[in-house]
């Protein structure tokens, strides 16, 4: 996959995983209802960036990550240190 983006430093491209529209039980939650969850699959990293690959799935926080929406798909750039984690 081309991503038209290439992130700098210790940055990383990632796309936000979609939040659940239906609970366990059936019920399809309004838009407003969910919360969008704090993980999301990279897509491209920076050349400072050693523990993440493409096609990792992290976990991260913060308010500080820039939104971008290229070609109608949207990428999050988020700075290594608001990285906590990788899903396995």
């Amino acid at each position: 996959m081309s991503v038209p983006i290439t992130p700098l430093a210790d940055y990383v491209v990632a796309e936000q995983e979609q939040a659940a529209t239906k609970t366990a039980s059936g019920l399809y939650l309004p838009d407003k209802g969910t919360e969008k969850p704090k993980i999301a699959k990279v897509v491209a990293v920076g050349p400072k960036v050693k523990d993440i690959k493409s096609g990792d799935k992290i976990v991260f926080g913060g308010y500080s990550n820039t939104d971008i929406k290229i070609d109608g798909n949207e990428y999050m750039l988020i700075k290594l240190e608001n990285i906590f984690a990788k899903v396995a």
